[in-house]
């Protein structure tokens, strides 16, 4: 007579892995301040589900104020010197090098406007439409922390439109040979 085996129970195919409930939240990024889900998105004290979240779109924000006011302010005073030497009449008794300083000069605001866009790019945002109103989202003034933000979100959405980001049973099951 033949030794009698247990049964071998295999997981049916509604099998889940983090308990008898939903599925446990996936960590998709995961830094200070800011963290993606498989279900929401927290970013500064707000949480916002990734189930509501439609329409993402990204843009740059607005230059530097500064930047933008030193610009304005030395564009004015080289139009004013330019405008009083012109009603004084002593634009025909000046030297050439003076208006080659002059002509120089005008270079001055273009100058200002590359380096502040350099030193003080505009920031990246992250917009979206969360019930119905359209928010900002994320805002950051570096392009990597941006772009796996808005990579980690557009996966999450993936995810919750196919069903859940679950980890497959057969990573959780011990093989078992049938015999």
């Amino acid at each position: 007579m033949e030794p009698t085996r247990p049964p071998v129970h295999l997981p049916d195919a509604s099998f889940e892995v983090s308990g008898p409930g939903r599925p446990r939240p996936v960590d998709l990024y995961r830094q200070p301040g800011v963290r993606v889900t498989s279900e929401a998105f927290f970013v500064a004290g707000r949480k916002f589900l990734i189930t509501e979240l439609t329409h993402l779109q990204t843009a740059r924000g607005p230059h530097d104020r500064l930047t933008l006011r030193a610009v304005g302010i030395t564009a004015a005073v080289l139009i004013g010197i330019g405008v009083a030497l012109g009603y004084t009449g002593d634009l025909y008794r000046l030297p050439a090098t003076t208006y080659a300083g002059l002509g120089l000069a005008a270079f001055v605001p273009v100058g200002l406007a590359l380096a502040g866009a350099r030193w003080r790019p505009p920031a990246y945002e992250l917009w979206g439409r969360h019930r119905g109103d359209m928010v900002l989202l994320f805002s950051s003034d570096h392009e990597r922390q941006f772009g796996q933000v808005t990579r980690a979100l557009i996966r999450a959405r993936e995810a919750v439109r196919l069903g859940g980001l679950a980890y497959p049973p057969a990573s959780t099951t011990p093989y078992e040979p049938m015999s």
